[in-house]
């Protein structure tokens, strides 16, 4: 009950914020509709409807059909699911890999510390692009290879801020005091240091994750994630880009989604900096 009374406070001072509200709402909005896709569509993702080939937005395809009849608002609400599984999934995986690599590098003897460094900053200086052809050329084009292209993107980041923060707080008294009455390092570092270092990196994942939808959008819309006919809103998109001269609804209906989720998460995101961290109100 603390718990769900906490949450409601914080529920209700975001509200408070008309960015923060905006962004809620728009969270709210497309995790709904990735949730009920199954309620929501009127027709399966993949159904082929040749005679309704390019047909424009109307109350039969709110969002019009594509080159080959299949229902776009459908591929919309579908593409929505597989966006966030892959986003959700990977920035998960990639909190999980960064927390633990980078308080092993803050609290850790010297010479790890560098050598995990050296790890960060050599995944840092690939290109995603370079580093996705590379991945998808070994591996194929495939969900995981989205997922492995994101998590070694996203964990260096995470990881190096995690390792700053554990580097402050290793020489903080609690922590000193804790180590003189005999505390273990893994105790240390999941009951003294964790739980003041975890609250800044989830409100950074969370501005992260439309950074995470629009990678896996440009890999689709490239050929080297989501395989056809699995709904995509990159692979819509590319549909879309070799069809725009018959309909451009269908470049609409592949950019549209990607817009308001990284408006949504990003407008949440700073208004839960904002709360949390008044300090850096206003900054860029």
């Amino acid at each position: 009950m603390l718990r769900l009374a906490k949450i409601w406070r914080i529920v209700r001072r975001i509200v408070r914020e008309p960015l923060g509200a905006l962004g809620l709402g728009l969270v709210v909005l497309v995790v709904l509709s990735a949730l009920f896709a199954d309620v929501l569509a009127s027709y399966p993702p993949t159904k082929l409807s040749p005679a309704d080939r390019f047909a424009p937005a109307s109350f039969q395809h709110l969002l019009g059909t594509d080159h080959i009849g299949r229902d776009l608002f459908s591929r919309v609400l579908y593409g929505g699911r597989i966006a966030l599984s892959i986003a959700l999934g990977a920035t998960g995986a990639s909190l999980v890999i960064g927390i633990m690599l980078g308080l092993i590098a803050g609290y850790g003897p010297r010479w790890l510390d560098n050598i995990l460094l050296l790890v960060f900053d050599a995944l840092k200086s690939f290109p995603t692009v370079i580093l996705a052809l590379t991945l998808v050329t070994i591996t194929g084009p495939s969900l995981m290879s989205v997922v492995l292209v994101v998590v070694l993107v996203s964990v260096p980041g995470y990881a190096r801020i995690i390792r700053t923060q554990t580097l402050v707080l290793k020489s903080a008294e609690h922590v000193m005091a804790a180590r003189s009455m005999g505390a273990g390092s893994a105790r240390i570092l999941t009951v003294h240091i964790l739980p003041n270092v975890i609250g800044p990196i989830l409100i950074l994942a969370s501005m992260d994750i439309p950074v995470v939808v629009a990678i896996e959008a440009g890999l689709s819309f490239l050929g080297m994630g989501v395989r056809p006919p699995t709904p995509s809103w990159g692979s819509i998109l590319n549909d879309g880009f070799a069809n725009i001269r018959d309909s451009y609804w269908i470049v609409v209906a592949g950019g549209l989604p990607i817009i308001l989720t990284t408006l949504g998460f990003t407008f949440l995101g700073e208004t839960l900096r904002d709360l949390f961290d008044p300090r850096l109100k206003g900054r860029v």
